[in-house]
């Protein structure tokens, strides 16, 4: 494969991982209009909410069995166009049954592209022969700070669902068709190959420490997405303007982290790197729960932002490293793990906060967290080091 097919892969890639980043602000972000929009119930809403990881798990698990036959490119290619239509479709409809068509779609589609969208990510980073992982999650950031100011827009000016979304995906739909061209999978070289790759076994024992760090990782993610603004002003008496703070703050560190993170796998390596994550985002929310005022509490959410910012990207890589030669069906079996952590981790926090407090509550994400410790070993070894003066030989040489 050429350097100039490599680097045209990886902007291609790092676009899609905007598109989903966008993609997924404008959904969540405009949960309560969407709920007004279809009159669905405080009570029904949480069952609408949970269908869509569910789904997302399963969309992955048949990626594992499609990318048997045919490129993750290929998925990548058709799931993300059906997200982004399902985003548009629940913006567009006036019953219940076809925003649950919509979800429906949504979670299916997203998983496929979650997952097909890092086994891409893998193959680059080791044909590259240096960390590169990071940078894709960095694009899917700022097309979450993107997607969250266009949603505030919509909101702001009162615009509906349909007006909201249909310019958006009127602009990134062909552009994420036209840039899929350029997919690279640096795993496969035809179609045969990537039958025997994918058909090798993945022993789940050995992936077992990086599905807990996934999950853990989502929980804390959850964690401030659902709770960081009630935390604010119900725990810690800030005004209703302010409490939008802690979010936001935490997507801007979690770009800057994933922004320069490559740099320092790198130069440290991915154990390093993924101890001091974890260090600091526990650290983050130690300080949340100790908070004596609103801006202690921003500071212990903007360290999550980057601390928990570098655990993903490297648990994605770490699993490729673990099995090279099946890197695809492990990075789908881990994808999994994404949307569990997502499905626990709000309700796991809601509950704890309900029968004890959500100071003790924060707690808990905290020690799971810190369990990356435990594991920080299955990031690699000290041969696995990209960069600097641990860089490993590489076939080519690219920008």
């Amino acid at each position: 494969m050429t350097d100039a097919r490599l680097r045209h892969g990886r902007l291609s890639l790092a676009l899609s991982f905007f598109v989903q980043g966008v993609t997924f602000a404008l959904l969540v972000t405009r949960i309560p209009a969407i709920q007004d929009r279809y009159g669905i119930s405080d009570a029904l809403l949480p069952a609408f909410l949970a269908a869509v990881p569910v789904l997302a798990g399963v969309g992955s698990v048949v990626t594992e069995k499609l990318v048997a036959r045919v490129r993750p490119g290929v998925v990548l290619r058709w799931a993300q166009p059906v997200v982004l239509l399902a985003l548009l479709g629940a913006g567009a409809g006036g019953e219940v049954w076809q925003l649950g068509i919509a979800l429906a779609a949504f979670g299916l589609s997203v998983g496929a592209l979650d997952a097909s969208m890092n086994m891409l990510g893998v193959s680059l980073q080791r044909a590259y022969g240096r960390s590169i992982m990071l940078g894709f999650h960095a694009a899917y950031s700022l097309g979450g700070i993107a997607g969250a100011s266009l949603a505030w827009a919509g909101a702001h000016w009162d615009l509906s669902l349909l007006v909201s979304y249909l310019p958006v995906v009127a602009v990134l739909l062909p552009a994420a068709l036209i840039g899929s061209r350029w997919y690279a999978d640096a795993n496969r070289t035809d179609t045969v190959q990537s039958t025997v790759a994918a058909s090798r076994p993945v022993a789940f024992r050995l992936l077992l420490p990086l599905c807990l760090v996934m999950a853990f990782a989502y929980i804390g993610d959850s964690t401030v997405s659902n709770w960081s603004a009630k935390y604010l002003q119900d725990v810690l008496g800030s005004s209703e303007e302010l409490a939008t703070v802690p979010y936001n703050a935490y997507m801007v560190t979690t770009l800057i982290g994933r922004a320069v993170g490559d740099l320092g796998v790198r130069r440290f390596g991915p154990v390093t790197v993924v101890r001091c994550g974890s260090l600091l985002a526990g650290a983050g929310f130690a300080v949340v729960a100790l908070a004596s005022g609103a801006w202690m509490g921003i500071l212990g959410f903007t360290m999550l932002g980057l601390g928990l910012c570098v655990i993903v990207p490297q648990t994605f890589a770490a699993a490729g490293r673990l099995f090279p030669a099946a890197s695809d069906t492990a990075v789908a079996r881990l994808n999994i793990f994404n949307y569990v952590g997502f499905l626990i981790g709000s309700p796991l926090v809601g509950a704890l906060g309900g029968v004890w407090s959500y100071r003790g509550a924060m707690l808990v994400p905290m020690v799971m967290v810190l369990v990356t410790l435990v594991y920080a070993r299955s990031f690699g070894t000290e041969q696995d080091r990209y960069g600097g003066g641990h860089e490993r030989p590489r076939t080519v040489d690219v920008g």
